[in-house]
């Protein structure tokens, strides 16, 4: 999907291909690659069907009832999995970054993920919603990938606006604000006419006095941190340091909506309503230079809906990879979490999809029957792929794992890339979440069915410029 994602495809049906890498990096994190490669097998099984004179129509048709039987047998073969088992969510992670660049701290990465995702997971209607826009992946080159940590909170790249204030608060209370501590303009266009040096002495005492008056108010509620979504002027800036106050100005509106879930503040547009309950609290709110960038730390949070994890790396390129990783790494425990269920890996699933749409094949018969075969020869193209990345013979491989999903017991088996043999996958911990597969079936069977209803409606135009002809009603 990176690759994708930095071409620039002008053909139609090399688009639809990136739009598949996109939805399956969007709605699961992973699986791009099995997603994009089962689709040019499908094609290229359409391509032989094609020539040997079955009807697009026919293969979309039978493609559409193996991708139904596919997610059914996907379905049947997922083995439960619930937030408290650790080592299952960590062989999940860890498969998932194998490839990744990153598998050396694989380990410490995948504990990060975990407990990021425990921590923002909610119950709803009985069911485990995992929503990872609430955890903030901040990168910051320096140290080692080794050092990237989870934050109990928030992470705002920014500094405080007066170097009066202090660096370091305990125990915070924080106000989030929505509106800008400076005096404002009015809404319509007027004029103040002074006259004498007096009235324009009134004047700016009084814009002094409304802005004493709010710093005043937060004082008065107990807040002694600021975080501000919009501009502080210098006298409210003077103000606050001289009441030992951090502020924060220009904080982005989805760092807010982190922060009020961390903090558990509320964020207001009118300091006049704010009372001591909106207030969020923090243990501990700290300026710190990271990486020669001040960075303020909202940390230590009572159960926090929002998190942090501080991604480090030597280089600007090794900090994108780790961040690659992360990402995909919070997707994947994310889906596993909310759907309760894992697959082995290896190929394990593939194969035994395979041959239940063969057998499946068997019962329908006719044309569509050679589309359902199709299919299957398709599906098998994640195995075959995965020896000959690991340097091995896929026809021999191919040849073990359906000998080994004949016998009873071995819907599990699968190919360790490492040792190079069949073994049973899930107890290796390679293991990977139900809707990674379920994701990449469906939309690589609709890809397929669409580039091919393309081509029909192509073979259409093409029959009708030979016959003179249009096509019958």
């Amino acid at each position: 999907v990176t690759i994708l994602d930095e071409m620039e495809v002008e053909h139609p049906a090399a688009k639809i291909m990136v739009e598949i890498a996109k939805t399956q990096e969007d709605e699961v994190g992973d699986g791009t690659t099995t997603a994009v490669a089962l689709s040019g097998a499908l094609l290229e099984e359409a391509g032989d069907l094609l020539d040997k004179g079955i009807h697009a129509s026919i293969i979309a048709l039978g493609y559409k009832e193996a991708a139904e039987k596919a997610q059914e047998i996907l379905n049947e073969i997922a083995i439960d999995v619930s937030r408290d088992d650790e080592e299952t969510l960590e062989h999940i992670v860890q498969t998932a970054m194998s490839g990744k660049g990153a598998e050396v701290r694989g380990e410490e990465l995948s504990h990060t993920c975990i407990k990021a995702v425990n921590q923002i997971a909610e119950e709803k209607d009985g069911k485990l919603v995992a929503d990872i826009d609430h955890i903030k992946v901040e990168k910051k080159t320096g140290k080692s990938s080794a050092d990237s940590q989870l934050i109990d909170g928030i992470i705002i790249d920014k500094g405080r606006v007066h170097p009066g204030m202090p660096k370091q608060v305990e125990k915070a209370k924080i106000a989030l604000l929505n509106t800008a501590l400076e005096v404002r303009e009015t809404e319509t266009s007027a004029e103040v006419e002074i006259t004498s040096p007096d009235q324009l002495k009134a004047f700016l005492d009084e814009e002094e006095g409304m802005l004493r008056e709010i710093v005043d108010h937060l004082k008065d509620i107990g807040a002694n941190v600021i975080l501000c979504q919009k501009g502080i002027g210098d006298i409210a800036q003077h103000f606050l340091a001289k009441e030992n106050t951090l502020a924060v100005r220009r904080v982005k509106k989805s760092d807010m909506r982190k922060l009020a879930r961390a903090t558990g503040g509320r964020v207001s547009s009118n300091y006049e309503d704010l009372s001591a309950d909106d207030l969020g609290s923090a243990d501990l709110v700290e300026e710190r230079k990271i990486a020669g960038d001040e960075m303020l730390f909202v940390e230590g949070c009572e159960s926090p809906k929002a998190v942090s994890v501080l991604v480090r790396g030597g280089t600007e390129h090794v900090v994108d990879e780790v961040e690659r990783a992360v990402h995909d790494g919070l997707s994947v425990i994310s889906v596993a979490l909310e759907d309760g269920k894992f697959v082995p890996g290896g190929g394990a699933p593939e194969i035994e999809v395979a041959k239940g749409i063969r057998d499946y094949a068997g019962s329908v018969g006719g044309r569509e029957a050679l589309a359902i075969n199709a299919f299957a020869d398709a599906i098998e193209i994640v195995p075959r792929t995965l020896a000959e990345n690991a340097g091995l013979d896929p026809v021999d491989i191919l040849v073990e794992l359906r000998a080994a999903h004949g016998e009873k017991g071995g819907k599990k088996k699968g190919l360790n890339v490492i040792s190079g043999e069949i073994e049973d996958t899930a107890k290796a911990g390679i293991v990977e979440p139900l809707r990674v597969k379920t994701q990449a079936v469906s939309s690589a069977a609709d890809a397929a069915e669409m580039i091919l209803r393309i081509d029909d409606v192509i073979a259409a135009s093409e029959l009708e410029e030979e016959t003179g002809a249009g096509p019958e009603m």
